[in-house]
């Protein structure tokens, strides 16, 4: 089948148009996107800072604290307001690791969590999504209590 110029140019433009559109994001700068948001985010505790933390958490989040899941962006906010109590930050993230998918659409994020003494305590994973470009939010949180065990 053979399609007349004009559809074949008109073709080409709307490919070229879109092209864009199908291009592969750049991983490398996605990643640095989310070192950035998971530095932000940790920074809110360290500066008793409520209200930006409830920025970096998404409408639909689900955050592993306590016994259950808190799901949603209310139940998290909520259930994290007892930790920006009080003068000092009970504890303290900074990321180690990041990896976007090759959507760019998700990324995960860990590293150690630490408590007012700069003693590692656990570790945290957290699952971030990209919602406008740019722009990451918290889809998933959950800490993991670290092994004391002494090495032989």
């Amino acid at each position: 089948m053979t399609l007349p110029r004009h559809q074949l140019a008109a073709l080409a433009l709307v490919l070229t148009l879109h092209a864009p559109a199908f291009a592969q994001p750049d991983l490398a700068v996605l990643r640095e996107q989310v070192f950035a948001a998971e530095r932000a985010f940790a920074k809110t505790m360290a500066d008793r800072d409520h209200a930006a933390f409830t920025r970096h958490v998404a409408e639909d989040a689900v955050f592993f604290t306590g016994s259950a899941p808190l799901r949603g962006h209310a139940a998290v906010t909520e259930g994290w307001k007892r930790f920006f109590e009080g003068p000092e930050a009970p504890f303290s993230w900074e990321p180690q690791d990041v990896e976007v998918l090759a959507s760019g659409q998700l990324a995960h994020s860990s590293g150690p969590v630490r408590d007012r003494n700069g003693k590692i305590i656990a570790r945290f994973n957290s699952v971030w999504r990209q919602e406008a470009p740019g722009v990451w939010r918290a889809v998933f949180d959950k800490g993991s209590e670290v092994c004391n065990a002494s090495t032989p």
